[in-house]
């Protein structure tokens, strides 16, 4: 393995000059800067990481705190965590993710002890006790989601409420007047996981504003869509269209669910995806999909990070990444009454 002296020698300079060339902290000509730089590059030297923190006063180190629950989505949590590594790779820095039971202690030892530069938090609640401990620190610390009281902080998340309302005017434009919906689990729902609420209460906000039935149900712990469903059938018995903001299991079981009922996609029920982080357009019957794209939201989390790292301060804002529609053809004009009687009678 290359040493710094390996590349003085070859270079022909002297070893604080390769520092200096490497690091930056010093003027010196073009001409030599490039000498060390093709040195350094033909041996395959790195200077040591501890040399490269101390100089810059920094760990190169970005911590993401992610706390499992019984509910955690693993999937999604893991994709999540790795498009913010993947980010913060492409920007020289390491991640360090947090385990502690308590991810309030692992915020505040990682500022206390310099162990990373900033914070990366994950799967946010609305009232998140991380928001209220980010808003102490003299710390640099970027949520991907948004607590309920953002004020002070800096978030990035989906815009799931206007994702939820082009959902619903979707649906409207195809013709459709009864809407349902299922949702994440309860046990979700009451920790207060702040997007799947975000997304249920401008569902329901926006198809009251625009005089549509509609009703919402909750798989259980089986993670299936046969409950919601028989629940929204039965609530909403002239139902033709139907909205997912659910895990990938219960969305890929309702399509059998409802051809339980007799009932085909798009025929007689259109179906869309939102705030979905999995692919649709493999399913039996490829779904129209709002989708939850983690890469953008951990690339702007991180971007925004290492620009407050960069800043030496945290300037509070909150970056909305607007949903895009993906069309697969599962949503259609509702089929007329008679046609739908004169089919299932059949």
């Amino acid at each position: 393995m290359a040493t710094v002296d390996d590349v003085a020698k070859a270079a022909g300079v002297s070893i604080s000059t390769v520092s200096y060339a490497l690091s930056g902290k010093r003027s010196i000509s073009q001409t030599t800067r490039q000498r060390v730089l093709k040195a350094a590059a033909e041996l395959d030297y790195h200077p040591r990481a501890s040399a490269r923190m101390l100089a810059a006063n920094r760990s190169q180190i970005l911590a993401v705190t992610a706390p499992l629950h019984a509910d955690t989505d693993h999937s999604v949590h893991m994709q999540f965590a790795m498009e913010v590594t993947k980010e913060a790779r492409s920007l020289d820095y390491d991640t360090l993710l947090l385990v502690h039971d308590d991810p309030m202690e692992g915020m505040r030892r990682s500022a206390a002890t310099a162990l990373a530069d900033g914070v990366v938090v994950l799967d946010v609640d609305a009232h998140d006790p991380r928001a209220d401990l980010a808003r102490t620190m003299d710390y640099p610390v970027v949520f991907v989601g948004i607590p309920e009281q953002s004020e002070g902080l800096m978030c990035v998340d989906l815009d799931f409420e206007a994702a939820a309302r082009l959902a619903v005017d979707r649906l409207i434009e195809a013709g459709h007047s009864s809407i349902g919906m299922i949702s994440h689990p309860r046990i979700t729902i009451e920790r207060e996981s702040n997007f799947p609420l975000r997304f249920l209460a401008a569902f329901e906000e926006h198809c009251r504003a625009r005089g549509i039935a509609h009703a919402v149900a909750y798989p259980d712990g089986n993670h299936s869509a046969v409950g919601p469903v028989d629940e929204l059938l039965r609530t909403l018995p002239d139902m033709t269209a139907l909205v997912l903001n659910t895990s990938s299991d219960v969305a890929n079981s309702a399509l059998p669910a409802l051809f339980a009922h007799g009932i085909t996609v798009p025929h007689d029920m259109s179906v869309i995806a939102a705030g979905a982080a999995y692919p649709t357009h493999r399913l039996s019957v490829p779904l129209d999909r709002i989708p939850l794209d983690a890469h953008a939201s951990c690339a702007a989390a991180v971007d925004l990070l290492v620009a407050a790292i960069d800043r030496g301060m945290r300037e509070a804002r909150t970056v909305l990444i607007a949903p895009e529609y993906q069309d697969f053809g599962s949503v259609r004009a509702p089929a007329p009454r008679a046609e739908k009687t004169a089919q299932h009678s059949a």
